[in-house]
C-alpha cells in the first residue's frame, strides 16, 4: 500500500464518515481523530482508525480530506498547517468544503506551502447512497481521483484551483436555494390551511427532503454566503443568496434543526415538517 493510501479525514461527521467508508471499502487505511468532538461524531467515526490528535492524523496521512462547515475552512487549513510544522509532515490537503473560489485561495494561503487540491461534493454521503459525484481540480488533482474510491464518481476538472468549488457553488445555489423556497412555501401554506393542496401541486420534492435539509441548516448559512460571494464575483447581485442565508438561519433555530439527517423518518408527515421548520 502506497503512502497516499493512508487517508486522513477532517472531520468524520455525516459526510466525512461517508467518504471514509467509500475509501475503506476500496482498501485504504482511513485515519481521523474525534478529540473534542461530539458523541454523534464519535459514533459516525466507528470503524475508522482513530488517532489521539490532529497532529497524529497529519503525521500519518499522505492525503487529508477536509469536510467541515464552510465558515471553518480557513481555520481548519491553518490548524493543519500548524500540525504539519510541528510534525514535519507534508500531506496533500484536499478541501472538500462548500466554499467560493476566492475562499479556496484563502485556504491555499492558510496552508502555508502545503499542496492543495480543490474538491467539492454533489450528492449524499456514500454511506447513504452510491453515485455521489466528487469534483477535483488543481495541479495534483489526478492523485486524488486515483485514490481507491468506491460508490462515488470522482471527476477531474483540470489544473486550476477554484474550479471544483465553482461547480459546487452553482449546483448548490439550485439545490439548496430551491429547498429554501420550499421552506417558505410549506410554512406559508400550513398557516393558510392549504398545505395538502400545495404539495399535491408541487410533486418534485418530498417533505422528508425539506426536513433533512433543516437538520443541516446551520451548515447552509455559511454556504449561502459563499454562493453570494461567488455570484457577486460573476457580476450578479449577492442579495438573493444573502436573503436565502437568512432563511436557513431562521430554520437553524427550529425544532427540526436540532436533530440530524439520519434521525428523519422517511414517512414524516408534511404538516409535522411545516410546523417544526421555524422556531
Amino acid at each position: 500500500m502506497s503512502a497516499n493510501s493512508v487517508i486522513g479525514i477532517v472531520s468524520p461527521g455525516y459526510m466525512g464518515s461517508g467518504l471514509a467508508l467509500a475509501l475503506h471499502r476500496g482498501g485504504a487505511r482511513v485515519v481521523a481523530t474525534v478529540a473534542g468532538r461530539s458523541a454523534r461524531t464519535a459514533r459516525l467515526a466507528e470503524g475508522m482508525d482513530l488517532l489521539p490528535s490532529l497532529d497524529a492524523v497529519v503525521e500519518a496521512a499522505g492525503v487529508i480530506l477536509v469536510v467541515i462547515p464552510p465558515a471553518e475552512a480557513v481555520r481548519a487549513a491553518t490548524e493543519i498547517a500548524e500540525a504539519a510544522a510541528r510534525t514535519g509532515a507534508r500531506p496533500l490537503v484536499v478541501d472538500m468544503n462548500a466554499i467560493s473560489p476566492s475562499t479556496v485561495n484563502a485556504v491555499a494561503e492558510a496552508l502555508n506551502g502545503l499542496d492543495l487540491v480543490d474538491g467539492s461534493i454533489s450528492g449524499p454521503p456514500p454511506s447513504v447512497a452510491d453515485g455521489t459525484i466528487l469534483y477535483f481540480s488543481g495541479p495534483r488533482a489526478a492523485e486524488v481521483t486515483g485514490l481507491p474510491w468506491t460508490g462515488v464518481v470522482p471527476t477531474l476538472l483540470g489544473p486550476e484551483l477554484g474550479t471544483a468549488s465553482a461547480v459546487k457553488m452553482c449546483t448548490a445555489s439550485v439545490y439548496k436555494g430551491t429547498a429554501a423556497l420550499y421552506v417558505h412555501a410549506m410554512v406559508t401554506a400550513q398557516r393558510h390551511g392549504v398545505l395538502d393542496a400545495v404539495l399535491n401541486d408541487l410533486t418534485r420534492i418530498e417533505p422528508r427532503d425539506v426536513a433533512k435539509a433543516a437538520t443541516k441548516a446551520h451548515r447552509y448559512v455559511g454556504e449561502m454566503h459563499e454562493i453570494a460571494t461567488t455570484q457577486a464575483e460573476a457580476g450578479l447581485s449577492p442579495a438573493l443568496f444573502t436573503a436565502i442565508a437568512e432563511t436557513w438561519s431562521e430554520v437553524a433555530k427550529g425544532d427540526l434543526a436540532q436533530g440530524d439527517p439520519e434521525s428523519i423518518d422517511s414517512g414524516i408527515p408534511a404538516a409535522d415538517v411545516a410546523t417544526r421548520l421555524l422556531p
